[in-house]
């Protein structure tokens, strides 16, 4: 079912945030066109993501009337809820009922995870938010194409930036207890102890915890801290951080300090580094134009989900003019996409790599506050960013993968 997109119902739905109505879509009525399926968390423990998601791709759809390369597209939506089992039967509504060409989404690496053998199985060309490391690397998905990053990549350059410019020694690792967590923590301790410095910790919380204190009791023997919460988690530890006192610097990935959450951080936020593939300061035509579409239509600061999401439809827009519209042939709707390279985009350059992952920029930010606003301000770009950080592609594939306990805590 298509539906028509409603402003006002959509903004009170993402203050909700765990809202279940169904977001109005515009209608297209059409026989022949591209169907477009969105897997995003609409009422589960990452919800915030889901609906900047959702933002991305209607905004930049809305900005083509719905058109792309001159085919007309219809857009489904589907509920993942934060969870594998049902990231997998709206999948299979999305593919068997619904007759979908691309999927789109979804948000969690353990919602991809849980996908990526029916989308094999089914040929179905996806485009996926979702880090999930291992189906870009030693897993690959070959209907799987990712313009974001993996769930390490932005962390690589944390590490390295946290040991050469922040000069933190010994670090205490914080984050849910998932596999984005795992990847995340992973990738940040490999690059920052190859660079000199001593991950002491890694403190896991539960995905949607309600509170942080007793986890954050457990930071200690450091002089820094890395956090990588994602959805309104960072939020809430920033200010459950600031509330017990501590003020060691804090530093995280993608989600940490993410663009469309500063107008809810308190000043306990100010000095968050942050890396991430987008940055609100970028300063090219795309980003200017992005920024302007999420404000007039949602009032709102577009953040990272948003911004790849919005990436993800150019690429596809690419591919659809290479294939002039056919989507027939899977492998060869795979093979366009990750043919894909762009040079204006949000984000900045990008091109994919032979696993169909995103290589570009990253960009260390800090929170600072401006004019009486919080905002991110780039410190450091890193440019051409692969998912191997610089490290040598074959060895890197022979160790094992990240994980709640790899690479291992030596104290």
């Amino acid at each position: 079912m298509s539906l028509k997109l409603n402003r006002r119902k959509f903004l009170a739905g993402t203050a909700a945030v765990a809202s279940t109505a169904a977001f109005p879509m515009p209608s297209i009525a059409q026989a022949k066109g591209v169907k477009l399926g969105l897997l995003c968390d609409k009422t589960g423990a990452l919800a915030e993501g889901g609906f900047q998601m959702e933002q991305g791709v209607t905004v930049y759809l809305k900005s083509k009337n719905m058109t792309l390369a001159g085919h007309k597209i219809e857009l489904l939506i589907a509920d993942t809820g934060s969870s594998p089992a049902i990231t997998k039967t709206k999948a299979q509504e999305l593919v068997e009922r619904d007759k979908v060409d691309v999927i789109l989404g979804p948000l969690a690496a353990f919602e991809m995870f849980a996908i990526s053998d029916y989308i094999v199985q089914t040929k179905t060309p996806t485009l996926c938010l979702a880090g999930a490391d291992d189906l870009t690397q030693r897993k690959p998905n070959p209907f799987l194409t990712r313009a974001s990053a993996t769930s390490s990549q932005a962390e690589h350059v944390m590490g390295d930036y946290a040991a050469k410019v922040m000069g933190l020694k010994r670090v205490a690792c914080i984050d849910s207890d998932f596999a984005f967590g795992y990847e995340q923590q992973g990738g940040f301790q490999q690059v920052f102890e190859d660079a000199g410095g001593k991950v002491v910790k890694k403190i896991w919380a539960p995905l949607g915890a309600p509170d942080f204190t007793p986890f954050i009791a457990q930071i200690q023997d450091c002089d820094g801290v890395h956090q990588g919460f994602a959805g309104g988690a960072p939020v809430k530890f920033m200010k459950q951080y600031a509330d017990v006192g501590l003020k060691l610097p804090v530093c995280g990935g993608e989600t940490a300090g993410d663009d469309a959450l500063l107008s809810r951080f308190g000043d306990e936020a100010i000095g968050l580094v942050n890396a991430c593939p987008y940055t609100i300061d970028l300063k090219n035509d795309a980003n200017d134009k992005f920024k302007a579409l999420m404000d007039e239509e949602y009032l709102g600061i577009p953040g990272f989900y948003a911004a790849s999401m919005y990436v993800t439809v150019q690429v596809v827009e690419a591919a659809l003019h290479a294939l002039h519209g056919d989507l027939s042939k899977p492998e060869q709707t795979v093979k366009a996409l990750r043919a894909v390279s762009l040079k204006d985009t949000v984000r900045g350059p990008l091109h994919f790599d032979h696993f169909g992952n995103a290589v570009g920029n990253m960009y260390v930010r800090k929170i600072v506050k401006e004019g009486g606003k919080l905002t991110n301000v780039t410190q450091k770009t890193y440019e051409n960013c692969s998912q191997f950080w610089t490290y040598d592609e074959a060895k890197y594939l022979a160790q094992p993968a990240y994980s709640r306990d790899y690479p291992p805590v030596k104290t």
